[in-house]
């Protein structure tokens, strides 16, 4: 569904990417790891059009985007819950979650407000909150729930857990299985390697911009020296 052959990325005379490569699979559950500053929020920008590559390929479904706007990439069907959350602030939670609002690859079990509040019980008794005063926790989940109110055939997380309480931790894990369980395809940047192997099917290591390491959840669990030497664990 999404491969990346030999990317290359620069931030102005500064580059950060050195010819990655990485594969998501349709239905697929796949994460970027790496210690803080070797790429993965660039590979996520690249691919989501956000900083531009200066070099190598990127397609989705055999569709480059490379050289496309970031809302053409969006509109193929990439939903990205960014690091931050980037929530609107000024909007309630409800209307965060209607701005997004669209289902225009016509999927046949469309996400609507409804399905996102059964898989966030909490948001649906803050519907009238302001988005900047709901709490880490709940901000998270409205992100979620915006980008799967896209309706995309790929979601993208950054940083999926970042800074939150470890029940909240646990609330969200549990709702990207219930999303893994739906079918839809799920890239994912995240510290928390112990959720991960749980989660996912595949791994990539990405070490001062490339990729060092790959395999499934049982490989990455056995190299004790992969992830002593690449996450610090």
């Amino acid at each position: 569904m999404l491969k990346l052959r030999g990317v290359t990325t620069h931030y102005g005379t500064s580059q950060a990417l050195f010819g990655m490569d990485l594969d998501v699979d349709a239905g697929q559950v796949v994460t970027l790891l790496g210690r803080n500053g070797m790429g993965k929020t660039t590979t996520i920008n690249s691919v989501m059009g956000i900083v531009p590559p200066s070099a190598g390929s990127i397609t989705f479904d055999g569709a480059e985007l490379v050289g496309q706007p970031a809302f053409k990439i969006a509109n193929l069907g990439l939903g990205l819950v960014p690091e931050g959350r980037q929530i609107f602030p000024n909007l309630t939670a409800l209307e965060n979650l209607i701005a997004t609002a669209s289902n225009h690859l016509g999927q046949p079990e469309p996400w609507t407000v409804e399905r996102v509040f059964d898989l966030f019980p909490e948001l649906a008794t803050r519907t009238t909150s302001m988005g900047n005063l709901l709490s880490g926790g709940e901000q998270q989940m409205l992100a979620i729930g915006r980008a799967l109110m896209t309706n995309p055939r790929l979601l993208i997380l950054d940083e999926a857990t970042e800074g939150l309480a470890p029940l909240v931790r646990h609330k969200i894990w549990d709702a990207l299985a219930a999303i893994r369980d739906t079918g839809l395809s799920i890239l994912v940047v995240d510290k928390n390697l112990h959720d991960l192997l749980k989660l996912a099917d595949r791994h990539y290591v990405i070490q001062r911009g490339q990729v060092v390491w790959s395999g499934s959840s049982d490989a990455l669990l056995a190299d004790t020296e992969a992830r002593e030497r690449y996450l610090g664990l």
